[in-house]
């Protein structure tokens, strides 16, 4: 008898627990899918950033996250959302593309408004590559308006990462930090004509623009510092060359307002990017040579500016700051004259400037390589 009220036991106790795993399966919410398109320089920080993100948003909701990723230039891949590519959330290169589809009515006007970044998730610099032991000699920007020098960057016509690059290189010849060329509109204009002259490839978008640098094409890459940072983690060889004054890159995130209330996501998606910017995601895009944006993440990699003018950080306390998990391969280097898109009175005035149809660069490629 005792034997088979130990089964008789044993097989109620399983059914029990199928029955709680039932409707626990029942009462958990259905899964829900988000949309990401974001340029093509973070896919691998993504990469590392939506798991974390899944496994939160489980925890604390009991609800599996699926991510569909689409990676391409930013111009390209908000033309795309603008035309009907109904992404929940945009995590583009430059302002301007996220812009356009506030234009468009899809991004609320006030997606900068409610958070604490100015809606922007990572920074970086416009930096220099070379070959190893740089043979050319390259040393700062007036070498790229040498003789002979191939220049690799891509095109600004898709790319916004190109835009960042030539704003760098022209608002480092206007502030004087180019040898060589005055240090005005006329010897800026005049360096670019140069820098232009020596352009060899201008591919689609950054990360294709590098990896052209990678198969031996062209002396120096015009590039972003997590770019290089990637690089040399896959086992690039390149040199690294600071210029004594660039650009300071902002890349900004924003949820697609009317996809996100079509597809009923709109709490999963604004968790999505809130999360962007807790130490966990920043320390993954840290890792990755992207400048972090959260102070405890900065203050961890010895970035001690404020990462918003006339923002006071408030002391982060030390056990915070040692918490971080810090690749040590990675450094962000103090640059001796940092400027940012306010150089040029914003994007609103930078971009018809030099990218319009009348733009100085769009004409100055025109007339210099016919395109």
């Amino acid at each position: 008898m005792k034997r088979y009220t130990l089964i008789a036991l044993v097989t109620l106790s399983l059914l029990i627990i199928a029955v709680l795993t039932s409707v626990s399966a029942q009462d958990a919410p259905p899964p829900i899918t988000l949309t990401l398109a974001g340029y093509a320089v973070p896919r691998e920080a993504y990469g590392d950033i939506i798991p974390l993100f899944q496994a939160y948003w489980l925890e604390q909701t009991g609800q599996q996250v699926i991510v569909l990723e689409s990676y391409q230039a930013s111009g390209a891949q908000s033309r795309a959302v603008a035309g009907g590519f109904e992404a929940d959330i945009v995590a583009l290169s430059i302002e301007p593309d996220v812009t356009r589809l506030v234009d468009a009515g899809l991004v609320s006007e006030d997606w900068k408004d409610d958070n604490p970044y100015q809606g922007f998730a990572t920074q970086s610099v416009v930096i220099l590559t070379v070959r190893p032991g740089n043979p050319d000699g390259i040393l700062d920007w007036a070498d790229l308006a040498r003789e002979g020098i191939e220049v690799i960057t891509p095109d600004p016509a898709t790319s916004g990462g190109a835009q960042w690059n030539i704003l760098a290189a022209y608002g480092a010849a206007r502030r004087g930090h180019v040898e060589g060329f005055e240090a005005t509109d006329e010897g800026a204009a005049a360096f670019l004509s140069a820098l232009i002259g020596n352009i060899g490839v201008l591919d689609r978008d950054g990360r294709e623009s590098f990896l052209t640098f990678e198969r031996g094409i062209g002396a120096v890459a015009i590039t972003y510092e997590n770019e290089y940072f990637a690089g040399v983690a896959a086992g690039g060889q390149y040199d690294v060359i600071y210029p004594t004054s660039t650009i300071l890159i902002e890349n900004p995130v924003a949820v697609v307002d009317t996809y996100v209330d079509a597809h009923g996501t709109r709490e999963v998606a604004e968790a999505f990017v809130e999360f962007l910017w807790t130490p966990e995601a920043q320390a993954a895009f840290a890792d990755h040579g992207f400048r972090p944006v959260n102070p405890t993440v900065r203050a961890a990699y010895g970035i001690v500016d404020p990462i918003v003018e006339g923002e006071e950080v408030a002391e982060i306390p030390a056990e915070e700051i040692e918490a971080i998990e810090r690749n040590e391969a990675v450094t962000f280097p103090v640059i001796e004259d940092l400027f940012t898109i306010e150089e040029f009175g914003g994007w609103s005035e930078a971009r018809p400037a030099f990218f319009g149809d009348e733009g100085l660069f769009t004409q100055l490629i025109s007339q210099i390589r016919g395109q």
